[in-house]
């Protein structure tokens, strides 16, 4: 993984606890940051005093939480909180606010970082309209590591003024957005907090109409499962300029990046990807899996979780060995990347003993055995 260089280079964070006080979309580039740099990170919603943060929490700060990779507390802070931290960062999104973040943290005798230069969150409507005209910039992320963003991505995202994001995007380079950008979080967490698609397609419309330069940004490539062409869809017929900067595919770039080639001379001829959102035998599944049993390629299977072992079951029924090699890849592109193996028959009941929850990509197939340091 790439390292964060701005807070891994200044300071070691490895292990220690940070207090982060505020927990809405202005808080998304330092948590993001923190949590590449190795930290332990303490949310909460703000300071109790007037000004101190409007206790939002944002979709994609609850699915980091929801899966443990930090600790959400839905509340102010209190006395306990200042004891613990080694450093406190000030992400209420208000400049008063952030100010009384570091005036307490000094009484405390904690250093406290700044809010993220260049972020400043922003009323729709607030901003003047931009003489570059309104349009939207459909931006695929990559699988997370900001490093793994085109340049013309990164790009885009400083240029914006308005940044619609997910909990899979590549949440860092948030911090890099011009002052006065608007953050807009519409994450979509699985058994969790939701933004409807036509609430997200609303947002585009209505920021773009107004005159502003809106970048759609999430993880992997729009175009693969991405519903980017349905928010292109509504977005021209409100007559607005859509541009799009294609990303890494997590479908191949996951795997890659945990030394799984999807594809190898000597091991398949293809690869094939798939949803997994609904299992086999679902009336909302249109995929032949018996037929995907039979294809000889590497199976990759996205959003498919909760269904493996049904989509299991269902390949061994029709062919598919039962000790055909699968892996699962959990975070991938982020710095809580996992990797778990097994047979075909046991790597959903693998994943679950470890913990594997989504995000998480599943390759099955002889590459999924794939050992890049064997002769």
């Amino acid at each position: 993984m790439a390292e964060t260089a701005p807070l891994r280079t200044a300071l070691d964070l490895t292990g220690r606890e940070v207090l982060v006080v505020g927990a809405g979309p202005a808080a998304l580039p330092r948590i993001a940051g923190l949590r590449a740099a190795g930290a332990d990170v303490v949310v909460t919603t703000g300071l109790s005093e007037p000004g101190g943060g409007d206790g939002e929490v944002a979709d994609a700060v609850t699915d980091l939480a929801d899966r443990g990779l930090l600790r959400l507390h839905r509340r102010p802070t209190d006395p306990g909180d200042w004891t613990t931290p080694w450093l406190v960062a000030a992400a209420t999104g208000d400049p008063t606010g952030d100010a009384a973040v570091a005036a307490t943290a000094a009484t405390h005798r904690l250093l406290c970082l700044p809010a993220v230069s260049g972020f400043a969150t922003t009323a729709p409507g607030d901003r003047p309209v931009t003489e570059r005209g309104g349009r939207v910039v459909l931006v695929g992320g990559g699988p997370g590591d900001p490093d793994l963003i085109t340049v013309a991505g990164r790009r885009a995202v400083r240029q914006a003024d308005v940044v619609v994001t997910d909990r899979l995007a590549p949440l860092a380079l948030l911090d890099e957005v011009r002052p006065g950008t608007e953050i807009v979080d519409v994450s979509k967490v699985p058994a969790g907090p939701t933004t409807g698609q036509d609430e997200i397609n609303r947002i585009l419309v209505e920021r773009g109409l107004a005159g502003k330069v809106v970048v759609r940004l999430k993880g992997g490539d729009g175009f693969v499962f991405g519903r980017g062409a349905e928010e292109w869809q509504a977005c021209a017929a409100a007559g607005l300029p859509v541009s799009v900067i294609p990303g890494l595919s997590s479908a191949v770039a996951v795997p890659g990046l945990a030394g799984i080639p999807v594809t190898h001379r000597d091991l398949n001829q293809g690869f094939t990807v798939v949803s997994g959102h609904v299992p086999p035998g679902d009336p909302r599944s249109n995929l032949d899996w018996p037929a995907l049993a039979r294809t000889g390629t590497a199976l990759i299977i996205l959003m498919g979780v909760r269904t493996l072992p049904a989509i299991a079951r269902t390949l061994i029924e029709h062919g598919l060995p039962a000790d055909t090699p699968a892996a699962t890849i959990a975070d991938g592109g982020l710095p809580g990347q996992r990797v778990v193996r097994a047979t075909l028959d046991r790597i959903a009941e693998v994943g679950d003993a470890a913990g594997i929850r989504p995000p998480a990509i599943t390759v099955v197939g002889t590459v999924a055995a794939f050992d890049p340091t064997a002769g």
